[in-house]
């Protein structure tokens, strides 16, 4: 893979440049993404499916704070983005500097209220009856390595703001490499159960937290701070909040989505219907991974060459990443559509042994997961507009927009829709919910990207 400065963000050809930052972030969220699906698939076959949807319970809650990390880091990304743009390092050395200490503030306080509040927290996300214990088992041990976690995050945008996606795509490929090897370890070897996934996970973000810090030690970096650089900047703080308060967001309502649904699944069906959403999350996650590259690549030449005042560039920059990210969205689609049944299977274990509660939650998820699937990715050939839309507000740093339209989708849209139609449709109105929001908040996506375009990308020309 050849090597990208951040200065050939401001001079290669949008479509090649787009490919050399796509590609890299594409395998880095594929191999995540594959770590989720596979990690499932290994608990799923040998601890149980009432296990996926303990897992799935929890992962919205250490999320969350993780979260805070990839706020920082794309929220101070986008500031180093614009700043190596216009020639001014040192208020990018500041700002990485900045991103270090606020995360680790944060998440470390995050860490000790949700240690704290756990009896509370995994009842509220769905984990009631017998998801409960596995549950807790699996959240305490992995909460041990979010902060780890969200350094990651953080720094890995900071990587791509640098120009370096190769480096960003390997930070990426090392814990899911590492947790899918301990996964087999500690669940298959040792017979650790819920204790051996969660171990595994935690262990994974250490890898990679540790690769990330041999990144910024070594020469491929061009951050090179010192102590000074780490001391707090009430400006530069201000601007990284505003910007990854959309990330923030976009996370939060994402954990509130998950605390409603699993609830509403639950009602509606009990832990087979939560297991059922559990296939299909890690679905979302896996399926769009070319899509959400595509995405993570263009905001680096977005945020730089905005930051350069090359706004033709800018301008390209979208056209081409929308175009990219509409084809891959619409392969995604076909293969959903017509193979739901295979990637069901996938989770489900089909041992004799098993007990017959489990061969009957088994049999419900094979029923309902296949047409949930189908419903859930029905309109994935338009959420590129959305995706890409939405990312250049954040590039640029016009926050309030950015904000705006991460949340026009799930909290605009789905949520209502979650809590309305269900009354109605019952399940279906659940997995009806999610193309349905998809298409609204493409429309309003497009009309605000379509305005911005003409408004500030060609009257400054």
């Amino acid at each position: 893979m050849a090597k990208v400065s951040s200065e050939q963000l401001g001079t290669e050809p949008i479509g090649q440049l787009l490919v050399k930052q796509a590609v890299p972030a594409s395998i880095g969220i594929l191999v995540m993404s594959l770590n989720v699906l596979v990690d499932s698939i290994f608990v799923g076959n040998w601890i149980g499916s009432i296990a996926i949807a303990a897992i799935n319970v929890v992962l919205p809650v250490s999320f969350f704070i993780a979260a805070l990390g990839m706020a920082i880091g794309i929220g101070g990304s986008s500031i180093i983005s614009r700043a190596l743009g216009s020639g001014n390092k040192q208020k990018a050395l500041k700002t990485f500097g900045n991103q270090i200490t606020l995360t680790l503030l944060v998440t470390i306080s995050m860490v000790i209220l949700g240690i704290y509040f756990v009896d509370d927290l995994i009842p509220a996300f769905g984990g009631k009856g017998s998801i409960f214990a596995p549950a807790k088992i699996y959240y305490i041990i992995v909460l041990y390595g979010v902060p780890f976690l969200a350094l990651c995050m953080m720094g890995n945008t900071v990587i791509r703001a640098e120009g370096k996606p190769k480096f960003a795509m390997i930070a990426m490929i090392i814990p899911s490499v590492g947790n899918l090897f301990l996964d087999y370890l500690f669940i298959y070897v040792f017979d650790w159960g819920m204790h051996g996934a969660a171990w595994a996970t935690t262990a994974g973000y250490l890898l990679c937290f540790f690769y990330i810090f041999y990144f910024f030690l070594s020469k491929n970096s061009e951050l090179k701070i010192g102590l000074s650089h780490f001391l707090l900047n009430n400006t530069i703080l201000r601007e990284i909040g505003s910007l990854g308060f959309v990330t923030l967001a976009r996370q939060a309502v994402t954990s509130i989505i998950y605390l409603l649904l699993n609830n509403i699944l639950f009602n509606l069906g009990g832990e087979a219907l939560v297991a059922v959403y559990a296939i299909i999350g890690r679905m979302l996650m896996f399926a769009l991974f070319p899509v959400f590259g595509v995405t993570q690549g263009f905001l680096p030449i977005a945020g730089f060459n905005y930051g350069a005042v090359q706004y033709d560039r800018v301008k390209e920059s979208i056209y081409t990443a929308i175009k990219y990210a509409a084809l891959v969205a619409t392969l995604v689609f076909i293969g959903l559509m017509v193979f739901p049944e295979f990637f069901t299977d996938l989770f489900l274990s089909n041992r004799s042994d098993l007990p017959p509660e489990e061969l009957a939650t088994n049999t419900f998820v094979m029923e309902h997961a296949p047409t949930a699937m189908r419903l859930v990715f029905a309109a994935t050939p338009i959420i590129a507009l959305q995706l890409i839309g939405a990312a250049y507000f954040q590039a640029v740093g016009k926050a309030v927009p950015a904000l705006l339209l991460t949340l026009t989708r799930q909290g605009f849209f789905f949520i209502p829709l979650i809590l309305i139609l269900p009354n109605f449709l019952g399940e279906l109105g659940v997995w009806l919910s999610f193309p349905i929001a998809d298409v609204l908040a493409t429309i309003v996506t497009g009309y605000y990207l379509r305005k911005e375009i003409k408004t500030t990308l060609e009257v400054s020309q």
